[in-house]
């Protein structure tokens, strides 16, 4: 897999299809794995990059702290590196974070935004649980197996890990390394836990769907509203009976809404001659 230096680190990730560029961020440990199953049809229409965020992954772990502005820095310098001045960007959960402070950060770099089941942090935010954050805390000091029971427990409805269990048992153990030293599962929590974007959620400005489970208990549902009310005409999509791991559970759906979002954001961008014409 390719690697580039970006800032002070080797970031590995990976570049699918053509077209208009399309980043993806993923969320807590994930590696740009989480993404696979969801590639091709993103490449379908555009050239897709994925990669693994400072602390996952192949990319390098070097001690923290971390911060959500390093990782957004991080992610326009790889965006740099590869020659891509602007994109769509969709990021999920942590990534999500990392999204919403590449559009505050670097505005330029961003033409349409995916917030998927993220939060604005801080204290206008709403928390998990203390049986929650117990449960996310304790799996580091568990075993692989324990661990991913834990996980997901916390992604899924019960009655879609029974259905799929072995499925998801590959793909989680494949996209979310439950070995990631514990050095850098801090820095990433860390950096959670000091994401504060709720004041400046008015100054984003590329269009926005806020898009999430309705029965999200790691990044509690009800965060998505109020990203949604606090980005000038974000659109929101919620499926009541999906959790954190909503782009799995419910795939094609969510699929459906990202892609039609982006598609009616690129036709704004690039509209045919006789939109161009009609709209004279």
């Amino acid at each position: 897999m390719p690697k580039v230096r970006v800032n002070d680190i080797e970031m590995n990730y990976e570049l699918h299809g053509e077209g208009e560029p399309l980043v993806l961020i993923m969320g807590l440990t994930g590696s740009l794995e989480g993404w696979r199953p969801l590639v091709p049809a993103f490449a379908n229409e555009y050239r897709v990059l994925i990669f693994d965020n400072r602390g996952a992954g192949l990319t390098d772990k070097p001690a923290g702290p971390y911060s959500m502005p390093m990782m957004a820095d991080d992610t326009a310098g790889l965006m740099d590196a590869l020659g891509i001045e602007s994109a769509d960007v969709y990021g999920i959960s942590m990534g999500g974070m990392i999204a919403q402070e590449l559009a505050l950060r670097h505005p330029k770099k961003v033409k349409a935004l995916v917030l998927g089941c993220t939060t604005p942090g801080g204290p206008n935010s709403c928390l998990p649980s203390k049986e929650t954050l117990a449960a996310l805390f304790s799996i580091g000091s568990l075993g692989v197996e324990e661990g991913l029971a834990i996980v997901l427990r916390l992604l899924f409805t019960e009655e879609f890990v029974a259905a799929h269990r072995q499925q998801l048992r590959e793909t989680t153990l494949n996209s979310f390394d439950l070995r990631t030293p514990r050095h850098a599962v801090l820095g990433q929590l860390g950096a959670i836990a000091a994401h504060d974007t709720y004041d400046r959620l008015p100054q984003i400005k590329p269009p926005t769907l806020v898009i999430a489970g309705g029965d999200d208990e790691l990044v509690p549902s009800a965060n998505s509203p109020i990203l949604a009310q606090r980005i000038p005409g974000a659109e929101l999509v919620m499926y009541p009976k999906a959790r954190h791991g909503y782009l799995y559970e419910v795939a094609a759906e969510a699929m459906a809404a990202v892609l039609d979002f982006l598609r009616r954001q690129r036709g704004a961008r690039h509209p045919t001659s006789g939109e161009r014409q009609g709209g004279a």
